[in-house]
């Protein structure tokens, strides 16, 4: 069947709530926050819904829907301006599920490393193939940030290495380093959801043993690794960079991305002074900054 997708644009404060009445009062079937800005956040923390400072709310109806009624209702909430802005579409019937998948095909990082969905054909055997289907969120290497770690760790001679990857997610850099020959991977994030992500891919992907996680309050104590990747925030980074340091050893090696080109100058100034830098990496207007540790 069809379906009527109204598209309003709201702000962090309010989305949320505008969503419930939504929901609510006006009918809606699903209901979808997308950042209007395209700026990356957080994984949200169990039962926590992060949002963005310009949010588009996305509101799913049946066809049938009276879209003008739906509308006056939400004028009537007072959650928006009189003059609040909005798009109605009507969607075509699909089988969405399929539309999704379809959309979904291996990639590859560098010349021997492949991130693969399950339900695709692996081009080639022989390679290093990373099985991982893409989901709600933590990462599955459709983004330049985590294609830019990806293809720094397939350029690395990982054999034998003891690599952390902060800010796990998905586990994606985690299992990719294992792979690629890393006797021992140590994966910490803020979320207790990524580290079951990361748990349950290392599994799928038989390497479960080799993957070790952690809340960043329970990680080992004096834990440094020969290899580090933080694919977080310039933000975290910054803040962060005392603990990130921290964890490479002496003549180690650092990845750092979900940097901005323009954020990229600040971010590295934090680390210049420990680490001799490489020249910044950049795609799509996202940068890796990466260095040898002093």
């Amino acid at each position: 069947m069809p379906w009527i997708q109204i598209k309003l644009n709201a702000t962090n404060q309010n989305a949320e709530q505008i969503g419930d009445m939504l929901m609510e009062e006006t009918g809606a079937l699903s209901v979808t926050f997308l950042d209007a800005q395209d700026t990356p956040v957080f994984e949200p923390l169990p039962g926590e819904t992060r949002l963005w400072g310009d949010t588009d709310i996305l509101a799913l109806y049946d066809a049938e829907a009276d879209t003008a009624q739906v509308l006056a209702q939400i004028k009537a909430s007072g959650m928006l301006d009189e003059s609040f802005a909005y798009k109605i579409e009507q969607l075509e019937d699909k089988d969405w599920e399929r539309e999704w998948m379809d959309n979904f095909h291996p990639m590859q990082f560098g010349q021997r490393l492949w991130i693969c969905p399950s339900w695709r054909e692996i081009p080639d055997p022989d390679a290093v193939n990373v099985m991982l289907d893409p989901g709600l969120a933590f990462g599955t290497g459709t983004h330049p940030t985590t294609a830019l770690c990806l293809q720094w760790l397939e350029a690395l001679d990982l054999t034998g290495k003891t690599v952390v990857d902060f800010g796990c997610g998905s586990g994606i850099l985690a299992i990719a380093a294992i792979k690629l020959g890393a006797s021992k991977v140590i994966g910490i994030d803020i979320d207790p959801q990524a580290l079951l992500a990361s748990q349950e891919n290392a599994k799928r992907n038989g390497v479960e043993d080799l993957l070790e996680v952690f809340l960043p309050q329970n990680q080992p104590e004096n834990l440094q690794a020969d290899v580090v990747v933080a694919n977080i925030l310039a933000g975290p980074l910054r803040e962060l960079s005392p603990v990130i340091q921290s964890l490479v050893k002496p003549q180690g090696l650092l990845a750092m991305s979900g940097v901005l080109d323009t954020q990229a100058e600040d971010v590295s100034g934090y680390y210049c002074n420990t680490f001799d830098l490489d020249p910044i990496a950049e795609q799509s207007e996202w940068c890796r900054i990466s260095g040898r540790k002093k």
